[in-house]
């Protein structure tokens, strides 16, 4: 399988669709201040549809329901967006690296088919440059480490691709990296945080200058991660514990260390993780979901027809379009921003919108294109400008670029596969 997926790669690498990044990021010329005047989403899963559905960025279609399209990232002035590169561990199994080069080809083709609107960066010298020219600057950060399948030379591979960071796990945990999705899970095997070979992913990726995302990690990953790293890590879709208590937020004490590492915690916009009364309510109807999709599947085996993952997303999918709940207020989200800058402070707040559809997002957040009312409930709240423009995507892009920096101070010949 490896040997397949390194010849993948290396077609990959010669392919139109996959022009190599290059980068003069180590001459670049920008702001370094935190005051950017460019809005970023850290976290944006529309390639799943790219991919899967087909769908083009640059639809303008009303009925459709897409957090981003070209039209509504202009309209909302985003300017960067990270998009997330996620391989369904229930579905991908043993075939993780070649889902995760689809996705990524997935948005190389859309930078393709716009490139007067849209272009793939891989510095923050790149993002200048697209928002310069008016264009959308189109990033990737990996969401899983199991996308590596184990191995420091795939990592490698899919930097070279344009990856500039990668979530070190999802959901699952994996083999070198416990996460903070199946901590009760007695039939999974967990590593009390970090492996050595945990350890040694971070190092590289500190060297390689790709940043190092601890949202969905462990707490004892977070831990471990802030002791091993020797440059600023982030948070790319992450809110505040303190505010909703579950284990995808960062408590206060984890904020803190963010701070005193130099990193951001780019707040999530999910119901489930900015409001308690939606979090209860939507674990209810989770139960309900499940209930119905095991009573689905059920009648499936009784028929003698085929169950599978896929089979069940859909239905699931469907069953959750079906029966809604309220959204949240736009307030619990801006509350969330909120207190990660006054825990954290104003350098270490950003956004990932980590969009999964409407229902899931708050109230008069439809779309990328209502962003600025983000801007404008924390310029009535007192910010400044200039902090709002951090909160709005400086933060993120001065950490990038410490990242970058950090990364000329630890270039050592690398061992081969």
């Amino acid at each position: 399988m490896k040997t397949c997926l390194t010849l993948g790669l290396l077609f990959a690498l010669a392919c139109p669709h996959f022009k190599h990044p290059e980068s003069n990021s180590a001459n670049a010329s920008v702001e370094t201040d935190g005051t950017f005047d460019i809005t970023v989403d850290a976290h944006e899963d529309t390639p799943q549809r790219f991919l899967d559905d087909n769908y083009d960025v640059g639809s303008t279609d009303p009925r459709d329901t897409d957090f981003i399209s070209l039209d509504k990232a202009r309209a909302g002035h985003l300017d960067a967006i990270f998009f997330s590169i996620w391989a369904y561990p229930a579905k991908y199994k043993g075939h993780f690296g070649q889902r995760t080069l689809d996705l990524i080809d997935s948005v190389y083709s859309q930078a393709e088919r716009h490139p007067d609107r849209m272009m793939m960066c891989f510095s923050v010298e790149d993002i200048q440059r697209a928002h310069n020219q008016g264009k959308l600057a189109a990033l990737l950060g990996i969401e899983g480490g199991h996308s590596i399948e184990n191995d420091l030379g795939m990592l490698r591979d899919f930097y070279r691709l344009g990856a500039r960071y990668m979530t070190l796990t999802w959901n699952n945990t994996n083999e070198w990296a416990d996460s903070s999705g199946d901590t009760g899970e007695s039939d999974v095997v967990h590593h009390n945080g970090l492996t050595a070979f945990g350890r040694a992913v971070v190092l590289e990726m500190n060297r390689l200058g790709m940043m190092v995302d601890i949202s969905h990690v462990s707490d004892k990953t977070f831990w471990d991660v802030l002791a091993v790293t020797k440059a600023p890590v982030i948070a790319s879709h992450s809110s505040s514990r303190a505010l909703v208590d579950i284990p995808r937020n960062l408590s206060d004490d984890m904020l803190r260390a963010v701070a005193r590492n130099g990193g951001v915690v780019n707040v999530a916009f999910a119901g489930s993780f900015v409001d308690n009364d939606f979090n209860s309510e939507a674990y209810a109807q989770h139960l309900r979901m499940l209930a119905a999709a095991e009573e689905y599947n059920a009648k499936r085996r009784a028929a003698s027809l085929p169950v599978s993952p896929e089979e069940t997303q859909r239905f699931e999918v469907e069953w959750l379009g079906k029966n809604k709940i309220p959204r949240v207020p736009l307030k619990s989200l801006i509350d969330h921003i909120d207190h990660v800058a006054q825990v954290a402070g104003i350098d270490h707040v950003g956004l990932g919108s980590d969009s999964d559809g409407v229902d899931f997002l708050p109230q008069d957040m439809d779309s990328s294109a209502d962003l600025p009312k983000i801007r404008q409930a924390l310029l009535e709240r007192n910010y400044s400008p200039d902090d709002v423009n951090k909160i709005m995507g400086g933060n993120m892009l001065r950490v990038f670029l410490a990242v970058e920096r950090a990364s000329r101070g630890l270039q050592t010949p690398v061992n081969s596969r």
